[in-house]
């Protein structure tokens, strides 16, 4: 016998309830302005959403920016594909992985280097969106002054859109996004089966 559920009819009156729930809210958000929006937790796919988003923005033409800030020894696809796309301003700014560069001085000023150059990028209203990659690790590191941070990011241009992306987000850093995505891990095949980082699923 049929579940209730999968009935044409039954189907069709769910979705007519649902239709009106997402007009009314679609109607009642008429807010126009920036949205930071942080990309965080275990799992893998953060910079990838990331990354994606970079590609969505260049599609409705707009100019971006991108800075990896603890990455930084392995070539990459996404670098080599941004990096030749008009509008584009792609910077890597870290020496790798943290337990790679073992020296805390180096890191904090690799970290400052590369925050003086997203400054100059979240204080330009004419990049429509910037790309911190990695930042949350610089945090957690303390490799930065969270309160800095937090401020120039608060004082970004009106309709600038900024994504942050790295494992262990700051809590006053989620409280002041407009979004936040936690990944989480199910299986990893690096992981649980050993298999290496692979091109163009992770490099």
């Amino acid at each position: 016998m049929q579940d209730n559920a999968k009935k044409p009819q039954r189907h069709a009156e769910r979705m007519a309830r649902k239709q009106r729930v997402m007009q009314a809210r679609i109607a009642r958000a008429d807010k126009e302005q920036g949205v930071l929006l942080v990309l965080t937790g275990p799992g893998k796919g953060k910079s990838s959403s990331g990354f994606g988003m970079l590609a969505r923005a260049l599609g409705h033409g707009m100019k971006v920016g991108v800075v990896q800030f603890i990455k930084g020894r392995r070539e990459t696809g996404e670098e080599a594909f941004f990096r030749r796309q008009p509008g584009v301003s792609y910077h890597v700014m870290g020496e790798g992985f943290t337990w790679d560069t073992q020296n805390r001085e180096r890191d904090i000023q690799a970290a400052e280097a590369a925050w003086e150059v997203a400054l100059g990028m979240i204080r330009d209203p004419s990049f429509n969106l910037v790309l911190l990659d990695e930042l949350n690790i610089a945090l957690r590191y303390e490799y930065l002054d969270l309160d800095r941070v937090l401020d120039d990011l608060e004082a970004r241009p009106d309709m600038q859109h900024v994504v942050v992306t790295g494992r262990y987000a700051p809590q006053p850093l989620i409280d002041l996004a407009d979004t936040v995505t936690e990944m989480r891990v199910v299986k990893h095949a690096f992981k649980e089966q050993g298999i290496k980082a692979q091109k163009g699923v992770e490099l």
